[in-house]
This record gives C-alpha cells, structure tokens and sequence, in this order.
C-alpha cells in the first residue's frame, strides 16, 4: 500500500507541469495588442512593445509608462467518465495577470525598456467529491516575468532589440489519493516554488512607410522548483502518506513569432502574426523524492510528448476620431495536448478567439486603453487516454467543454 500512495502522490506533483500548457499560457499583456487578436509584432506602437517586440522600442519617443492587467473568467466542463454522462463543472474563479512597463529613449537611435508580467498562469478548481478527484481538484500557478530590454536603430528602416527574463512561479495543487486496497482516501496538498533565467529579441523592418514586418523571439525558461508535500489521511494511516521536499525540473517552451503590419489608409491598420510555440521540449516529466532513499523510487518519470504547435492572429485598427481608436480581431490557436494524456487539469483543445476593443486619449500624453475576448474551446471527446483516474486499468474518458472571457484594460502616459 505504501508504494501505491507514493506513485500517486508524486504523480500528483508531476501534474503541476501540466499547467503550463498551451490553456495555460497567456499571451495578453496590453489592451490595445489584445483588442487585435495579439498581432502586434510588426506594430509596437506603445511600451508593451517590451513584450511583443523589442525592436520596437527605440520607435517611442521620450520616456513611457504603462500599466494594467487582465480579467480572465474560465469556464470547463466534463461529461463523463464512459460510458456514463454526468456532468461536472469547475469552480466559479476569475484570474487577474498584470502588466507594467516603462521605456526611455536616449536618442533617436537607442532606447531600454523594462517590463513585468505574468506569461504562464491560471488554474482549475473543482469540487473535492468529483469523479475525478485522484487526478485534480485544485491547481494554481503563478509566474512574473522581469525584463530589461535595449533598443537600437540600425538603418532608418531597421531595428533590434533584446533583453533578458529572471522568472518567478509559484505552485499550489490540492488532489485526493486512493488508501489502497481500502476504501479510504487522503487530500494531498503540495507547494512549490522555483526560478529561471530567459532572454528576448526582436527586430523591425520597415520598407516602406505603409508596409512593418516583425520578428521576435522568447526563449525557454528553465525552472527549478522545490515544493513540500503535506497530506490529510485517517488517524490510522498516519505516516503512511509520503510528504516531505520534492524538487522537480520543468523548461516551458520557445516562442517565435513572425509579423506583417499594412496601413490600408491614415485611418486604418490591418495586421496578421504567426506565432510557433515549441511544445516538443517537453517530452516528458521528471521528479525527486528528496526522502526517498530507495533509488527505484527516489526519481519517477513520466511521457508527456508534446506536440510543436502554432497561433494564427488578424487584428486590425481604426481610427475614428484624433481621440478614439476601434480595434477588432481574429486568433485561432492550436493546442499542444495529444489525447491520450487530456485530462481536468488541463482541460485542453484547439480554440478560435473572437476580439475587439477600442482606446481613448483624454490628452495627448494619457491614453486609456480596454480589450475583450471570448475564447471558444472545440469540444473534446476522450476515447483513447493513459490516464486513470482510479487504481487500475480505468481510463479517464469523456468529453471536454470549454471557453473563458477575457477583460483587459491599460492606462498610458507619455512624458513630454
């Protein structure tokens, strides 16, 4: 019995990398990129330019500040396991990742910047008695990223940019584990947190005065994280629950992005952007046992083969009045999850995303900026899973709903 709990609680741990899947990196981090579906690297036009391209940066003028953040409800559903159809829903939570910058410009051909945000979050909350309480109930994580960028202009047509990312995250995850061969079951509680080094670039080029192309590239970040397990079991299988420190590696993956920018008129912008996301790093999972003395159970592994994935994003911009700006967009983004290891905590599929906004100057140093999008989930339909979701061969097959709204508002000011 007590080898069967310590497989299941360090599984439990080896979950908490799932969540930093395609569902759960955010790629909103200004109102106004938002409101256009995200297709802002070859646009840069404010200080998120920090994140979306930081060869953009040396296009502001003076000195910039921006701040905000985003509203994000999630909503999941899951029918199930087959051949049953009960339906089960996550718990009401909203989310709210912040954004802040500033950027400098010494002169017309150099600039720095410097950026905070949150790139992986979120999490999934479901109720302690659910079908699926041995594989999920609660889980959260947390990142900030800190960035200092610089910015130079090679040519009059051309610049780049570069910085580099120290990460934070932290993680909590709460699930239930089978007493076996009983009927009884202990709450596993685990907290971890870690560090990591990353780095950015970007480039703007642009040939003719209607016409920006962009790239830009973040890297993989390499955490180390150290958690604690604790657990809540009956009195007579006290001890028998492994808790302690555990460790565990986890790198999240690279992003490249390609982008065009076209001025159809003074009045209007049309943009399209490319993202690839390289999923296929993450292959599989590995965590320590630090108390583990047995070396065949001191380090488990687990597959997880990651598929490379993508995001296609059409926004567009325009302008109403000297003061108000409507915004609009397209994204559809390709999930990296295979179907054999879908499972609620992360209740992945492919999704299209719907966006619009719009911004408004009070004065020409302060702008406001608001963004909505509704993220609209494929139906997923689990019929061929390695996960189980009790002691023994019982896959956890199903279907999947999902979708989340997302508010996003930033205020800007320009120094003369």
């Amino acid at each position: 019995m007590l080898n069967s709990v310590r497989f299941f609680t360090i599984i439990t741990f080896l979950s908490f990398s799932l969540i930093y899947a395609g569902g759960f990196q955010i790629n909103e981090h200004g109102a106004r990129g938002m409101a256009m579906a995200g297709a802002f690297t070859a646009i840069g036009g404010d200080a998120s330019a920090v994140y979306y391209n930081p060869g953009a940066v040396v296009n502001l003028n003076s000195t910039q500040i921006m701040a905000g953040a985003t509203l994000i409800k999630p909503n999941a559903g899951f029918r199930g396991p087959k051949p049953a159809i009960d339906e089960y829903k996550v718990k009401d939570k909203f989310f709210n990742p912040v954004n802040f910058y500033i950027t400098h410009s010494f002169s017309k051909d150099f600039a720095v910047g410097f950026g905070v945000n949150n790139p992986y979050g979120l999490g999934t909350f479901w109720d302690e008695n659910w079908v699926g309480r041995f594989l999920a109930i609660d889980t959260e994580i947390r990142t900030f990223f800190f960035t200092p960028v610089v910015s130079y202009r090679v040519t009059d047509n051309l610049s780049v940019g570069a910085g580099i990312s120290y990460a934070y995250g932290d993680v909590l995850i709460k699930r239930k584990t089978q007493l076996l061969p009983t009927a009884s079951e202990a709450t596993v509680n685990l907290e971890g947190d870690g560090t990591g080094i990353g780095y950015t670039a970007g480039i703007l080029y642009q040939p003719t005065e209607c016409l920006s192309v962009g790239v830009s590239f973040r890297s993989s970040v390499k955490f180390e994280f150290e958690g604690d397990a604790t657990a809540e079991a009956p009195a007579q299988f006290a001890g028998l629950v492994p808790t302690g420190a555990i460790s565990a590696p986890l790198e999240t993956p690279q992003n490249l992005t390609f982008g065009l920018a076209y001025k159809v008129m003074d009045e209007l912008t049309v943009s399209a952007d490319y993202q690839h996301i390289g999923w296929s790093s993450y292959d599989k999972l590995e965590v320590t046992y630090e108390e583990v003395t047995d070396p065949s159970t001191r380090v488990i592994s687990s597959d997880r083969n990651y598929e490379d994935t993508y995001i296609l994003r059409f926004g567009g911009e325009y302008l109403l009045s000297d003061k108000l700006a409507l915004r609009g967009g397209l994204l559809y983004d390709n999930n990296p999850v295979l179907e054999e290891y879908a499972e609620p905590t992360l209740p992945d599929s492919d999704r299209l995303g719907f966006n619009v906004g719009f911004g408004y100057s009070f004065t020409n140093n302060l702008t406001f900026d608001v963004a909505y999008l509704y993220l609209r989930f494929d139906e997923r339909d689990i019929n061929n899973s390695e996960i189980s979701y009790r002691d023994g061969d019982a896959p956890f097959l199903g279907v999947y709903n999902s979708s989340a709204h997302l508010f996003g508002v930033n205020f800007s000011y320009k120094f003369n």
